[in-house]
């Protein structure tokens, strides 16, 4: 059983307390509605991340072959020669984004016109590495931006779990235990006034 709060026994407490309590139910009920849309966003966000990260792999693995194959066509030194100077395939803009009080980056990102190269050391393999790596690094982008958001969805879902469950088996019931106390310390206290007002009326001296 949840302990009492130190409050006398006054009905000014209890008033005090019973518009506490009410104001806690208030703000459980929020914090409940909270965790729950918090649930259901980690949920659609999961769903989202496993789907980005399936692409990102998949991705991953076709960039990586083409890569290979300029690799052997053109040789590690022309190849590395040949990327020196290239313009950004990718332009990425990073804003602060708000969801119940979580607040993560939102990421968008423009391709850019691939950079003409020279034809002398490089072939139709070069550009295509090219065309999957700029493709890779914007799912890669996206994906920093999904698993973000996701935990700091969760964090905040634990936090407010936490709350609730506070509130729920610790806070409000000794709000509760308190009143109950105060009640029935008023009501002896009432009982003891009414029982020494009768004796007074009926009067046992020998004025009575």
């Amino acid at each position: 059983m949840a302990g009492r709060l130190r409050v006398p026994p006054t009905k000014s407490a209890l008033l005090g307390l019973k518009r506490q309590v009410e104001f806690l139910e208030a703000g459980y009920n929020l914090l409940e509605r909270k965790r729950e849309l918090l649930t259901r966003l980690v949920y659609e966000h999961l769903k989202h991340y496993r789907r980005l990260r399936k692409e990102a792999q998949t991705a991953l693995g076709d960039a990586y072959r083409w890569l290979a194959v300029t690799q052997m066509r053109t040789g590690s030194r022309m190849l590395r020669q040949s990327s020196l100077g290239l313009d950004p395939a990718l332009k990425v803009h990073i804003i602060a984004r708000s969801n119940l009080g979580v607040q993560y980056p939102s990421v968008s990102v423009e391709r850019l016109p691939l950079q003409p190269t020279s034809l002398l050391w490089t072939d139709t393999s070069f550009d295509e590495t090219r065309e999957r790596l700029a493709e890779l690094a914007a799912l890669l982008a996206k994906l920093g931006e999904s698993e973000t958001a996701l935990r700091r969805m969760l964090e905040e879902q634990r936090k407010t779990q936490k709350r609730v469950n506070a509130l729920k088996y610790n806070v409000i019931p000794r709000y509760k235990e308190t009143i109950r106390y105060t009640e029935s310390a008023l009501e002896e206290e009432e009982r003891n006034t009414l029982f020494q007002i009768r004796v007074l009326k009926e009067g046992t001296g020998p004025f009575g």
